[in-house]
């Protein structure tokens, strides 16, 4: 997280971010986790992880076919390998598994993801102006995206059963 925000990535946090803030910031998505709330998947280089990915499912009773793509992250160190689209199909391959539909995300305008996203099949929903503030604080447009598994639209599926497993 440090990494990726050093390096100029819009993932919610301003520079410099301070690695008390970001341990902070982890052990707060423990309850989450542990609820079924949030599936993280993480990809390790040795002991060392170089990248994440979160899976955010929706708590209301009318939108339990959707879940979100939140803090898709990799170290710069790590990046040209493949792994942001293997983080990005596992949290699609979950969020299947887990009888989500519709999944939803948002990344800066202009950004690398956005080629990730759109080349795995994600459609653009729409941009919305000065959404967030990058590293640096300025406010920057914001693509959001969508993506339908499995079911058509329209009908009706979801997380009607307990918690997905947290990890992998």
């Amino acid at each position: 997280m440090l990494d990726v925000v050093a390096g100029g990535a819009s993932i919610g946090f301003l520079y410099p971010l301070e690695r008390a803030a970001a341990v902070r910031w982890w052990r707060g998505q423990v309850s989450a986790v542990r609820e079924g709330r949030l599936a993280v998947r993480v990809v390790r280089d040795g002991e060392r992880v170089v990248g994440t990915v979160g899976l955010a499912f929706a708590d209301k009773p009318n939108a339990r076919h959707r879940a979100e793509i939140v803090k898709l992250m990799v170290h710069r160190d790590a990046r040209g390998r493949g792994l942001g689209r293997a983080l990005l199909t596992a949290a699609e391959e979950a969020a299947a598994e887990a009888g989500v539909t519709l999944l939803l995300l948002d990344t800066e305008t202009g950004s690398p993801a956005e080629t990730l996203y759109r080349s795995s099949g994600w459609s653009e929903t729409g941009v919305v102006p000065g959404h967030a503030a990058d590293p640096g604080g300025t406010l920057r447009p914001t693509t959001f995206f969508h993506k339908h598994l499995g079911t058509a639209p329209g009908k009706h599926a979801g997380r009607d059963h307990g918690p997905v497993p947290a990890a992998v």
